[in-house]
């Protein structure tokens, strides 16, 4: 089931055509479609029972259906350019984005972009940022001063799942946080 929900990820986040379907300009994808293209690739079997398990069991709520099920998306993280209705909301004064440590000196010369994907993804807790650090390599957080950022005009969204979303993260509004100790480096 991982390996099909991997491959789901992609087919709705970035590579529609890997399962032989379109998304819509919201970043819909029909359900029956996708399922009859994701069992015609031939390394995975699908059907409407199985879909519903993996939104419903996936620890990062990746997924939505629509209200009758005849729809699915990706809640954020696409690199295919969709607009997927995100609410634009005010968010918290800290906020945080993990990564790896390797990229810190980069970030700090030229702050958080979103690379591939359309936004640079941010979280409310300490623990996914190094979660989602611990991802990459030796964990690294950065604190976020969001709301400094949106008095400054920079514009956040809350998606589906959670995930906080603005389009990129300037240097300034950046500090480099020990996850060790729980407080920022003075250097």
């Amino acid at each position: 089931m991982k390996e099909t929900s991997i491959f789901l990820s992609l087919v709705l986040r970035h590579k529609p055509s890997a399962a032989g379907i379109t998304l819509d300009g919201h970043g819909w994808a029909n359900v029956d479609e996708l399922i009859d293209g994701v069992n015609a690739t031939g390394r995975y079997t699908l059907d409407m029972a199985k879909l519903e398990e993996i939104v419903r069991t996936d620890n990062k709520q990746r997924y939505s259906f629509n209200e009758d099920k005849t729809l699915i998306r990706a809640n954020q993280g696409h690199s295919v350019p969709v607009d997927v209705e995100l609410k634009k909301c005010e968010p918290h004064e800290i906020l945080y984005h993990g990564t790896a440590e390797r990229f810190v000196d980069s970030i700090m010369a030229e702050g958080l972009k979103p690379k591939s994907r359309l936004y640079v993804h941010l979280s409310k807790g300490l623990e996914t940022a190094v979660n989602v650090g611990s991802r990459h390599g030796k964990p690294f957080v950065f604190k976020v001063k969001s709301g400094e950022m949106h008095r400054n005009g920079f514009e956040f969204f809350l998606s589906e799942n959670g995930v906080w979303l603005t389009k990129a993260v300037p240097a300034e509004f950046l500090e480099e946080l020990d996850i060790l100790k729980g407080a920022e480096n003075v250097t």
